[in-house]
C-alpha cells in the first residue's frame, strides 16, 4: 500500500469514531464541533512554529484555506441543524451524497472528468448504502427543511473537498491546516454564540472526550486525508470516506453497544465493494479509455 492510501485509511480510521464520541451525549453537536476545531488549533500552533512548519502562501492561498475553513465548519452547522429538523439517520445519508457533487464539481472547474469506474463505483456504493438503511427510509424520505439542509450539509463537505484539492497543490498540509482550523474556529464560534450555546461548564468526561475529538479525529484524520487529498484524485478521496458510516457502525457495535443487523453487514460489504471499484486502474466498460 502505498503512502497516499495508506494515510487515506488512517484517516478515515481516525474520524470514524467522531460520531461515537459525540454520541455519548457529554455535549451538544454544535459545541462539540466547535472544541473540536479550537483545541486542535491550540494544539498545532505552537507545533508548526516549533518545526518551522508554516510557510507563508500568497494572499490569495490563504484566502482560500480560510475559505476551506468556513466551508467545513459550514458542513458541521448545517449537518447538525438537518439532524435537528429530521433524523440523524437521514442527515448523514444526504450528507453522503457529497461524492456526486464532487464529481460535478471536478468536471466543471476543475475540467477533470472522473473516470468511469468512479460513477460505477459510485453507484454500487449508493446502493451498499440503501441496503444499510432499508428501501423503506427512501420511499418514507420527506422532502422538508431537514432534507433541504442534509443536502446541503454534502454541498458544502464537497465544495471543502474541491477547494483544499486546489490549495494543497500550493500550500503544504501544516500551514493549511492551521490557517483552515482557525477560521473555522472563528466560525463556529460565532454560530455557537449565535445558538446560545454554554462554552463552560462540562464535566471532567466531556473535556476529556472533547480533547480526544481534537486530537484524533481533526488533526490525525486530517493531517491523513490532506494528505491524501493533495496525492489522490478528490473524487475517490470523497467516495472512500463512505467507508466511514460503515465503520462507525461497527465501532458504536463494540464501545457502545449498537444493534448491528445483516442489512448493515450486506450494505457495509456492497458499500466497501464499489469503492474498491474505484481504485481499478482499467475501464470496466468497453469503449471509454479512463
Amino acid at each position: 500500500m502505498n503512502k497516499p492510501r495508506l494515510a487515506l485509511l488512517i484517516g478515515i480510521l481516525s474520524i470514524s469514531i467522531f460520531p461515537v464520541l459525540v454520541k455519548l451525549g457529554y455535549t451538544s453537536g454544535l459545541i462539540s464541533a466547535f472544541y473540536r476545531m479550537a483545541i486542535a488549533f491550540v494544539v498545532l500552533l505552537p507545533a508548526v512554529f516549533l518545526f518551522k512548519k508554516f510557510k507563508l502562501p500568497n494572499g490569495k492561498f490563504i484566502l482560500l484555506s480560510a475559505l476551506c475553513g468556513v466551508l467545513f465548519g459550514s458542513d458541521v452547522a448545517v449537518w447538525n441543524i438537518a439532524i435537528q429538523e429530521s433524523t440523524a439517520t437521514q442527515a448523514s445519508l444526504l450528507t453522503n451524497l457529497s461524492p456526486i457533487w464532487v464529481g460535478i464539481g471536478a468536471y466543471l472547474f476543475y475540467k477533470d472528468n472522473p473516470r468511469i469506474n468512479f460513477w460505477i463505483g459510485t453507484l454500487v456504493s449508493f446502493i451498499g448504502m440503501v441496503i444499510i438503511v432499508g428501501i423503506d427510509f427512501f420511499i418514507e424520505l420527506e422532502f422538508d427543511k431537514g432534507f433541504l439542509f442534509g443536502i446541503l450539509s454534502g454541498v458544502f463537505y464537497s465544495a471543502y473537498l474541491l477547494t483544499a484539492k486546489k490549495v494543497l497543490a500550493e500550500v503544504n498540509v501544516p500551514t493549511f491546516m492551521l490557517i483552515n482550523l482557525f477560521a473555522s474556529s472563528v466560525f463556529l464560534a460565532i454560530v455557537n454564540a449565535l445558538a446560545g450555546e454554554a462554552f463552560y461548564g462540562f464535566s471532567d468526561k466531556a473535556w476529556l472526550v472533547l480533547v480526544i475529538q481534537a486530537i484524533v479525529c481533526q488533526l490525525l484524520a486530517w493531517f491523513m486525508l490532506s494528505f491524501a487529498i493533495q496525492h489522490m484524485r478528490a473524487t475517490r478521496v470523497s467516495l472512500s470516506l463512505l467507508s466511514q458510516a460503515f465503520l462507525t457502525g461497527i465501532l458504536a457495535w463494540l464501545f457502545i453497544n449498537e444493534e448491528i443487523n445483516v442489512n448493515m453487514i450486506m450494505g457495509g460489504v456492497v458499500l466497501l465493494f464499489g469503492i474498491a471499484i474505484t481504485f481499478i486502474p482499467k475501464p470496466l466498460l468497453p469503449g471509454f479509455k479512463k
